[in-house]
């Protein structure tokens, strides 16, 4: 029978090998959004697949406005289920806010992770003048939290397409808006604000794990200047310009995503 913590955060295994390949989702996303890259890693790595707790099929009556209302709850969910399956040399590879979790969760912890693998991320979202430009201005992120709580589906219809970006395709736009609308909004919007208001651009440096930052080219969220910033203020970090654009190219060019993971794990030091 499941443990506790592997039955909290819907946790599943794959694949053939023995080092742990964690993946771990973005906001408003589930576990699920990782199938068009996971097969690629199943032959030669152990897969573990989670919902954070509020998303997918994890248990949603383990949520707590407490532990969640940081970045750092999430990171603890990230360590749970490393020490219940005795996780090391841990491959994690993170979309979005879940970066910035596997940051926090490797330096709690370093000694369980070998490789950070940065799909899309960004350490603060809001400006910081002169210095920083995360790509939003805090009236921005404001604005966006109160059409959120006023408007929770309306919010989700406009916002997920231009995430995914890839209006030609807009079946991908459609899977993350019915993705955000299955999340309750209340849990959602506290998912939101613990990220959008989050900086962690002081925990860069004393990240001691190797990283690859998967960039891309066109990207609403996490624009280039930020993935410029991770990678100056993150030690030992390899950065990679996808051709892809919009925030999700595990979902939208999961073939450039696999790639760029296989060549950097072959070869990390290139």
């Amino acid at each position: 029978m499941p443990s506790a913590v592997l039955t909290r955060n819907n946790v599943i295994e794959l694949g053939h090998g023995t080092q742990p390949m964690l993946f771990a989702h973005g906001f408003g996303c589930d576990q699920h959004m990782w199938r068009y890259v996971t097969p690629a890693f199943e032959n030669d790595y152990r897969i573990i697949l989670f919902d954070y707790v509020g998303s997918g099929k994890s248990d949603w009556n383990a949520y707590d406005v407490d532990r969640y209302s940081t970045l750092d709850g999430y990171a603890r969910d990230v360590l749970d289920i490393c020490e219940e399956l005795d996780l090391h040399d841990v491959i994690f590879v993170g979309h979005s806010v879940s970066s910035m979790i596997g940051v926090l969760a490797a330096n709690e912890q370093p000694e369980r992770f070998a490789k950070l693998i940065m799909v899309g991320p960004s350490p603060r979202y809001i400006n910081d003048a002169p210095d920083y430009v995360g790509g939003f201005e805090r009236s921005d992120i404001e604005g966006l939290l109160e059409t959120m709580d006023k408007n929770y589906i309306g919010w989700a219809n406009f916002l997920a397409p231009a995430i995914m970006k890839n209006p030609d395709r807009p079946e991908l736009g459609a899977e993350l808006t019915a993705s955000f609308c299955s999340t309750d909004p209340v849990i959602a919007a506290q998912f939101a604000r613990a990220t959008f208001f989050s900086d962690n651009r002081s925990d860069l440096a004393q990240v001691a794990t190797p990283s690859l930052i998967l960039q891309c080219s066109d990207d609403i969220i996490a624009p280039l200047s930020v993935g410029d910033y991770v990678h100056r203020a993150l030690p030992g970090s390899t950065l990679r310009i996808m051709k892809a654009t919009g925030h999700c190219p595990h979902m939208s060019e999961p073939a450039e995503t696999v790639s760029l993971i296989k060549e950097y794990l072959a070869n990390p030091h290139a």
